[in-house]
């Protein structure tokens, strides 16, 4: 796992320049690759590529970055993991290519040389980004993996283009315009992250998952990307292709699909580990590590002080029915919040999900021992796994039988009632299984939200949204994003399945997946998530409905995957999330340090926020009149990103 960054400039700028400006990009990645740094530029051409490593396969200079093909006609940087280079080498040997190391990189090199860029990435299984120069064509190709695992953004100027693995190279570039894009800013406050391919800035875009990005012209506008792998194709193609056979067949494919995922990424030169919650999916990638192991392999869980958001006694029962070699640490709520200055560092485009923090602590706790940890991401999008797609099957259909006026009714009468006070009344966390009776106001304030919107659609949106009305925030703010695009669809026709594609598309790759990379990233700690093996995503497509969500419960067959290697009673629990207080700490430790952000003239900056709705919010949060702690928690991250990144 590495971190790389280049320049696409007009032609015959000098090569001291272009070395001078691009190893300035690379420096702020450090972090993604403490291992070794390369610079290669052609001044004629005006390309330049920055490399830092992180060593995982072959730790010899035949590792080394930036690389030529054999052929010489292509240079690569490139950030991730090819899982079937040995296969792919061995096809390759076949066709006469010889190889001096033992990387993944070299492979996939001799492969643009043997195949071209396109159809070789077709044939790669892995997580990456990758930036190719063909000097026969003069032309630069960007490349992002199927599922968005690796980032890739890329910024634009007449005449320039830079691109690199976090925004924070694009920024030290040689030419950066920092205007906020107001459309970005109000998908991040209603989502708590920036879907692709917008990003923050308005001038950068987020390479979309599954495409290629080919550019011959920096004069121009940026052409559009080509997709290689399409995850509506996918989805709607499995829709008309389901699986034959009995229940029991589809487990068994599932087995043996999750097993050579897992053995594929157990890959490693260097010690390896995973990330256990004690939920489901990091349990199932767990057992079936230790499965494919011969010793103990190590396992890793952050605890907390707040029974409601803590995970380790779980975990424990998991690791000790494993045989796994585990280590838990409990931390105080003071413990996470002391990381929270260093956030705006890390997650250079405003992230807003609260689980943020313990997923940086986790990775802190493996890189003690570990360079590579397995995670169980993934398995609540693919296999119906959110209590939400419990509800919004069940739910909204039959609310949006309720005329529109009368629903609204209901909606403004429901939020009289302070959250606080919903909470109190006893027997109402029975509405909503396995939520704590604390949370049961935030569960309301959704139900509110959801009762005023004017389609089903509409209303799962609502019920993915921590500010609903961006309008109502964000200056030059236009409706329509790609959530609402796909929920409100003719196709996939069931909403279940429209509902999972919406959050495989967008909150999947933006926010899990981008949380994951840079907590992990920011500690040198590379993490691979083998239920996002697309061969993996392709089959649970084909699965029909019984086999994810069976009386009211997700991720059925994953379940019986699991059960076949762990006693049901260890791993059944209610759905706890991975997350922290953040309401409670708002209100007590962190109070005064938020006012700061949160005043009506520090809101004002600049013009791109309307104060009002959001010191009102603020204050109904001090009262204790509303639960909205997250939606709070979105501004205050954007307002300590802007102070960080002088925007």
């Amino acid at each position: 796992m590495c971190g790389f960054a280049g320049i696409l400039a007009a032609p015959s700028v000098p090569t001291r320049d272009l070395t001078r400006a691009v190893s300035q990009m690379i420096r702020p990645l450090t972090h993604r690759g403490p291992d070794d740094e390369g610079v290669w530029v052609d001044e004629e051409a005006g390309v330049a590529l920055g490399f830092r490593r992180l060593a995982i396969l072959d730790l010899t200079p035949t590792g080394h970055q930036p690389m030529r093909s054999a052929s010489g006609r292509f240079h690569l940087v490139f950030n991730g993991e090819i899982y079937n280079f040995r296969e792919l080498r061995k096809q390759l040997e076949e066709h006469g290519h010889t190889f001096k190391g033992h990387s993944d990189t070299e492979v996939i090199l001799a492969a643009f040389d043997q195949w071209g860029v396109r159809e070789a990435i077709s044939r790669a299984l892995g997580m990456f980004a990758m930036a190719v120069w063909d000097t026969r064509r003069n032309e630069l190709s960007l490349v992002r993996d199927r599922l968005g695992k690796k980032p890739l953004f890329v910024y634009h100027e007449p005449g320039l283009v830079t691109f690199g693995s976090e925004l924070k190279a694009l920024v030290a570039g040689p030419s950066f315009d920092r205007t906020i894009d107001p459309q970005a800013l109000a998908a991040y406050l209603r989502y708590l992250y920036v879907p692709a391919p917008q990003s923050i800035f308005q001038h950068v875009v987020k390479l979309p998952a599954g495409h290629i990005l080919t550019i011959r012209n920096t004069q121009g506008p940026l052409p559009e990307p080509g997709s290689y792998w399409s995850l509506r194709d996918v989805a709607l193609a499995g829709l008309k292709d389901r699986v034959a056979g009995s229940d029991d067949d589809a487990i068994d494919e599932l087995d043996r699909l999750l097993g050579d995922a897992v053995r594929r990424r157990l890959q490693s030169d260097v010690p390896l580990g995973a990330l256990l919650s004690g939920g489901i999916d990091s349990s199932v990638v767990v057992a079936l590590m230790q499965e494919a192991s011969r010793r103990p392999i190590r396992t890793y869980t952050i605890g907390f002080d707040d029974e409601a958001f803590d995970e380790a006694s779980y975990a424990a029962r998991v690791a000790e029915s494993l045989g796994t070699d585990h280590t838990d640490l409990h931390l105080t709520g003071e413990d996470a919040r002391a990381l929270i200055p260093t956030l705006p560092e890390i997650f250079d485009e405003p992230l807003a999900d609260p689980s943020q923090l313990p997923t940086l602590l986790v990775s802190q706790l493996a890189r003690r021992d570990v360079t590579v940890a397995l995670s169980g991401d993934g398995g609540d999008e693919l296999f119906g796994g959110y209590n939400r797609y419990v509800y919004g099957t069940r739910v909204l259909p039959r609310v949006n039988w309720i005329p529109r006026p009368l629903r609204r009714a209901v909606a403004a009468g429901v939020s009289c009632v302070p959250a606080t006070a919903w909470d109190r009344l006893a027997g109402l966390s029975s509405i909503v299984p396995g939520m704590p009776a604390s949370r049961v106001g935030e569960r309301i304030g959704k139900l509110t939200q959801l009762m005023a919107a004017p389609s089903v659609g509409d209303m799962y949106c609502s019920l993915l949204s921590a500010w609903p009305r961006p309008a109502h925030l964000v200056n030059g703010y236009q409706p329509g994003d790609l959530n609402e695009s796909v929920l409100d669809a003719a196709e996939p026709v069931e909403l279940l399945d429209r509902m999972m594609l919406a959050d495989q598309m967008t909150y999947l790759p933006d926010d899990l997946l981008a949380k994951l990379d840079r907590a992990s990233m920011a500690v040198s700690l590379e993490v691979r998530a083998p239920l996002l093996d697309h061969r993996v995503v392709e089959f649970s497509w084909r699965l029909p409905h019984r086999l994810k969500l069976r009386e009211g419960v997700g991720k059925w067959i994953l379940r019986q995957v699991l059960y076949r290697r762990v006693p049901k009673a260890i791993v059944e629990r209610p759905k706890m999330g991975f997350s922290v207080p953040i309401d409670r700490w708002l209100r007590g430790p962190l109070r005064s340090w938020a006012d700061g952000f949160l005043n009506p003239t520090e809101l004002g900056r600049g013009g791109l926020l309307h104060p009002a709705e959001i010191v009102r919010s603020w204050r109904d949060l001090q009262a204790g009149r509303a639960a909205n702690g997250t939606r709070l928690w979105a501004v205050i991250m954007f307002q300590a990103w802007r102070t960080r990144w002088q925007v």
